[in-house]
């Protein structure tokens, strides 16, 4: 299936010079969404996953029909203040300041095989920060899974070399 055709391109937003990859009529799409989640799981299966991060949140949207499809749990990595009992939090930069991420500290166990989903991989500052917080949980990236990868962005430079990268659609402009 053609995924970059069921995703639409916005000119000029947020801000003047951007091409805005929204997924939204990816996920309205009923076949293009099945494909999605099916594709995600083929590619990850033989990694046998225990658990599936979505991060914040079109992450939620891929991550919990995937951990469905996989047989695994499903963790959120959420914003600040959005998650009720005890965290670990991790601050990180943006291009124009920062921002945080936190993690329930009972969600994962000491090595647990763990596959981090999100929609988008730009230039990898929430998808590092989401491994941090993994890490500090002391369980193990086995993957990474994105529908987009904006590959002049440089993102696959925040993630863990031993785990695999997988985008199923990638732009090779910014």
């Amino acid at each position: 299936m053609d995924l970059r055709a069921k995703i639409r391109e916005i000119p000029d937003f947020p801000k003047p010079g951007i091409s805005f990859k929204d997924v939204t009529t990816l996920f309205k799409d009923s076949e293009a969404l099945r494909y999605t989640i099916d594709e995600l799981a083929r590619q990850f299966e033989d990694l046998e996953p225990d658990m599936i991060i979505g991060v914040e949140s079109r992450g939620f949207i891929l991550g919990a029909p995937l951990a469905y499809k996989m047989g695994t749990g499903f963790v959120l990595v959420r914003k600040p203040g959005k998650l009720p009992a005890e965290c670990e939090r991790i601050e990180y930069e943006l291009e124009y300041g920062s921002d945080a991420l936190e993690i329930h500290c009972d969600s994962l166990e000491p090595g647990q095989r763990v596959l981090i989903i999100d929609d988008l991989l730009a230039t990898g500052g929430t998808v590092g920060a989401a491994t941090q917080l993994v890490k500090k949980l002391g369980a193990k990236i086995v993957g990474y899974g994105f529908i987009i990868e904006l590959t002049p962005l440089g993102g696959r430079s925040k993630l863990d070399k031993e785990a695999r990268v997988v985008t199923l659609v990638q732009y090779d402009e910014d």
